[in-house]
């Protein structure tokens, strides 16, 4: 007999070609397109520079989206990129994955991206503020500082209200998230794309600006700016591999995931050249340095070009396009997420509560939920932003063993069928494990140098090894519970 819906306590299978490459398109193009072109303006000051670094970290990407496609294909499973270290490394580094993505990387992303939401949506709500004395109430957090959670508190109750309500959306079930996902990111790419027509049809700017060079000091040397340049650049393209943690929820997973990741990391890559190259014909190198969201004073000039009282429709505009595009990028990161604790908890590597299924609406329940709850602490404690670039070394130490990994699944499952190979091995992904593990010795090398200089008090990617560290007393207890060894 054919069990009904709530029998059935398995995830299915919606999400079609064209909502994966909204997922894969939409965790990536948030709120670094708009604020990255001026902080690799100030690291390099050179147009043609800034050009090379968003193309070079978009082909680097690209070699690790087709490392990453090869073993989507083979293993199709809910938890991604945590499925894989388990068949790669066991348990143990698995787990340590999945963690370190709770306690803080997707988590803090989550608090971090609906937080910018919230200061655009700011612009027309005029939230509320304490007093003065309230605001500065503070709470000392050993290494990390003191933190101020009543600071800001309408930004922060609109974001966690955000944050909940497109808990909520998935909840409800993942057809509908996956529909909210593939409408704010056509629009975020619309929007963009805008921008891009108007400043070269109405931007009146020079192609001169695409090769002179600042005028002004530079605060660092050509190396250290490219590290720099690369450190923004790979933080705008952060994400790519989300769509992984959703594989049991994708129709024909096989052909879709690696497809997804593949046309979705080409999209992102040609988005963000041309942006780049509108925002240069409409200012110059100099404009753009030294500026919050470069985004927005490029708009703003297209629209006085028209007429000088249209300074404010281009903010207004920029300023709406910023909330769809963090707006769809939030819901993408709370869907995808949620599936990874999900399938570490079905696996009894995680908390029981966070594997158990909704019995009407067939998704993650209590695993949203519980990381609804973490990101709005984190929403409060005003720190994500510092943990999030604390983390960047882990994140890249994970890319590296993930590419790796392809090698020794070759080695290791010869005979599984894989749907999609990747294309130019051994040499693609050589190339991207060589390079990330490259970058994250200049990390390292970057954080002692800050440390040592007295720039920041401690090491930073130390310090976010400790952190991931911290779920190791966990794991001792998880790990002598009967292991689920089936994929969901």
């Amino acid at each position: 007999m054919e069990k009904t819906k709530s029998e059935q306590k398995t995830l299915l299978p919606t999400l079609g070609l064209y909502t994966t490459i909204t997922l894969v398109v939409g965790a990536v193009i948030g709120s670094g397109i708009f604020a990255k072109p001026a902080v690799m303006a100030d690291k390099l000051g050179s147009p043609e520079l800034i050009i090379i670094i968003w193309i070079a970290a978009g082909i680097i990407t690209l070699f690790g989206a087709l490392t990453n496609a090869e073993v989507s294909s083979m293993m199709p499973a809910t938890g991604g990129q945590y499925v894989f270290f388990r068949e790669m490394y066991g348990d143990f580094y698995a787990y340590l994955y999945g963690w370190s993505m709770f306690i803080v990387v997707q988590s803090a992303s989550i608090a971090a991206i609906t937080y910018i939401f919230s200061i655009a949506a700011d612009q027309f709500l005029h939230l509320p503020h304490l007093s003065q004395t309230a605001e500065a109430f503070a709470i000392h957090i050993p290494l990390v500082g003191d933190i101020n959670p009543l600071k800001d508190i309408g930004i922060k109750m609109l974001t966690i209200g955000t944050i909940i309500a497109l808990s909520i959306v998935n909840y409800i079930g993942v057809r509908l998230g996956g529909f909210v996902q593939a409408v704010f990111t056509t629009l975020k790419v619309v929007a963009i794309m805008t921008v891009v027509l108007l400043a070269f049809t109405i931007g009146d700017g020079l192609f001169s600006n695409f090769t002179t060079d600042t005028s002004l000091p530079m605060e660092t040397g050509l190396f250290a700016g490219i590290i720099g340049a690369l450190t923004a650049t790979f933080w705008a393209y952060d994400g790519w591999n989300n769509i992984t943690y959703i594989a049991g929820e994708v129709k024909n997973p096989q052909r879709n995931i690696p497809r997804s990741l593949l046309l979705g990391t080409v999209i992102i890559m040609a988005v963000y050249v041309v942006f780049n190259l509108a925002i240069m014909y409409v200012l110059p190198i100099d404009g753009m340095r030294g500026q919050e969201l470069v985004a927005v004073n490029a708009t703003e000039a297209i629209f006085s070009k028209i007429d000088p009282t249209w300074a404010a429709l281009g903010f207004g505009f920029i300023t709406m396009s910023i909330m769809i595009s963090t707006f769809g990028t939030s819901n993408g990161t709370i869907m995808v997420t949620a599936r990874l604790y999900f399938a570490m908890a079905r696996n009894n590597l995680f908390f029981k509560p966070m594997g158990d299924l909704h019995t009407e609406y067939l998704t993650p329940h209590k695993s949203l939920a519980i990381q609804a709850v973490w990101s709005s602490v984190l929403v409060l404690s005003g720190t994500f932003d510092m943990l999030t670039d604390m983390l960047v070394f882990v994140q890249w130490i994970a890319y590296a063993m993930g590419a790796y990994g392809v090698f020794i699944l070759r080695k290791k499952m010869p005979d599984v069928p894989r749907p999609y190979k990747v294309w130019g091995y051994p040499y693609i992904p050589a190339i991207f494990v060589i390079f990330a593990s490259a970058f994250v010795v200049l990390i390292l090398y970057n954080d002692i140098s800050g440390y040592a200089s007295g720039k920041t008090p401690f090491i930073n990617s130390v310090f976010g090894l400790l952190l991931v560290a911290t779920g190791v007393p966990l794991y001792l207890r998880f790990k002598n519970k009967p292991h689920n060894i089936e994929s969901i």
